[in-house]
């Protein structure tokens, strides 16, 4: 049990250092670069380079966190607002809300994967 406690304190301090780190990253783009993010993506996706297969992937992993959210909960009205929450704001929603079902959920990783299944 000791090596499980250990192992849930490494990883939501993963997740708090990848949300701080993002916010932080996010101000000084929104400095340098202004709110024009969407644009730049979409721009981006369509000039096929790299750039562009990066951000592609990237919003496919939105979408997937989005709906793993939506799906968890059973296409609740909430979940559904979570999951769109989680679809435009990426990891600095979806890591505090990792944290907050393994504190709701006690831990127990079966639960905060399958949500309303398990």
């Amino acid at each position: 049990m000791k090596n499980q406690s250990h192992n849930q304190f490494i990883f939501k301090a993963i997740l708090i250092t990848q949300t701080i780190l993002l916010l932080v990253y996010t101000a000084f783009a929104v400095r340098n670069e202004g709110w024009g993010f969407l644009q730049i993506a979409v721009s981006n996706i369509g000039s096929l380079t790299w750039s562009g297969q990066f951000a592609l992937d990237f919003a496919c992993y939105l979408m997937l966190s989005g709906i793993w959210i939506m799906w968890r909960n059973k296409f609740k009205t909430q979940s559904l607002i979570l999951g769109i929450v989680a679809m435009i704001l990426g990891i600095v929603f979806f890591a505090p809300f990792v944290i907050y079902l393994l504190g709701k959920e006690k831990g127990d990783l079966k639960k905060v994967i399958l949500g309303e299944h398990a």
